[in-house]
């Protein structure tokens, strides 16, 4: 069998972990054969491809980004992209194909499976907003990025008595924010899920230095304030899958904050910071399982379906409940962040 794989999307600490693990039991177990796509939907709409074997992936499970490369190509709004995509795989052999992305990517994959597209996916996104899945990779390595930053901006925001904005990302899901602001001891964490306050954050910046400590606030690149609740953008201009461009959420939250109560207050942007790098432990042992589970998914012929992990458990979804909503953050689980406020 000849199998394809392609990466789509934003990039991630662990897509090299799946790929490696997807060749090296693919070859070993089933005697697969391997093409990988170049820079996502991208590869085989336009017949982009590169030699994927054992020699290919040795020693990049513990790099960051794509050997494969990645782009926000969204096929179904190319015409005749369809029709290119399945003539290209036949073309090049492929019996079946592996879809390495998030929401998007996996989203093709969905539409193509109901096609006849013989397509596993696996579940990428640092944003862990899928919902089929209880983590997605490249999760952890982001918030531990965040928290790493949180960390090291806690002193320098005391030794200058100021306010420190931390902006991360997170488009409609706070779950960077969240986690990383509560591991590393936020004073406010907003997030998508829940509108802000500007008074409310003001009053908990005071308090803050009422007690002779500088405040630190965590806020998703999505967040949006109760009064004039627009997301902030740097442009207008939308990718293929419809999506604008965030950012200035954190500058934006800083100059509000300086204006009402006369502190200092800067703001720090991660940005693509959360994306670069080498994945954690975690992410490297979740996106392994995740390629060894692939891989035997389409040795079993099981279509339409993406590998998730529940519990502790690998198992398979269709690829539609994968995709079918974003999972949010919970009021409840965001109370939990609520009592460290102040």
């Amino acid at each position: 069998m000849r199998v394809g794989v392609l990466t789509g999307g934003g990039d991630c600490p662990g897509l090299n972990a799946v790929i490696r693990a997807i060749v090296r039991k693919g070859v070993k177990e089933y005697d697969f054969e391997f093409v990988g796509f170049l820079d996502g939907w991208r590869g085989p709409l336009e017949n982009m491809t590169t030699e994927l074997g054992i020699a290919q992936v040795r020693g990049i499970l513990p790099r960051g980004g794509t050997i494969l490369k990645s782009s926000r190509t969204n096929p179904f709004k190319i015409d005749g992209g369809v029709e290119k995509i399945k003539d290209n795989l036949a073309a090049n052999g492929v019996d079946a194909l592996i879809a390495i992305g998030g929401e998007d990517t996996l989203g093709v994959a969905t539409k193509l499976a109901d096609l006849g597209v013989n397509v596993v996916g696996v579940p990428k996104t640092i944003d862990n907003d899928l919902s089929g899945t209880d983590f997605t990779f490249g999760f952890d390595t982001a918030v531990n990025i965040a928290m790493e930053a949180i960390d090291r901006l806690h002193t320098t925001a005391e030794s200058h008595h100021r306010v420190l904005v931390v902006e991360v990302m997170g488009r409609h899901a706070g779950w960077i924010a969240l986690h990383a602001g509560i591991a590393g001891g936020a004073n406010v964490v907003l997030i998508p899920e829940q509108p802000f306050d500007i008074d409310k954050v003001c009053g908990y910046v005071e308090k803050r230095f009422q007690s002779h400590y500088s405040p630190i606030i965590v806020v998703s690149e999505g967040a949006t304030p109760v009064e004039g609740g627009d997301m902030t953008l740097v442009s207008g201009e939308k990718d293929a899958f419809g999506h604008v461009r965030l950012g200035g959420i954190g500058d934006r939250l800083a100059k509000e904050i300086e204006d009402r109560t006369g502190k200092e207050a800067r703001a720090v942007v991660l940005g693509h910071v959360q994306r670069g790098g080498t994945p954690t432990a975690f992410d490297r042992w979740l996106a392994t399982r995740f390629g060894l589970q692939a891989v035997t998914a389409v040795h079993d012929q099981d279509y339409g379906k993406m590998v998730a992990l529940r519990g502790t458990d690998i198992v398979r979804v269709p690829l539609a409940e994968g995709t079918a909503e974003l999972k949010l953050v919970q009021p409840e689980a965001y109370a939990e962040a609520e009592v460290f406020f102040g």
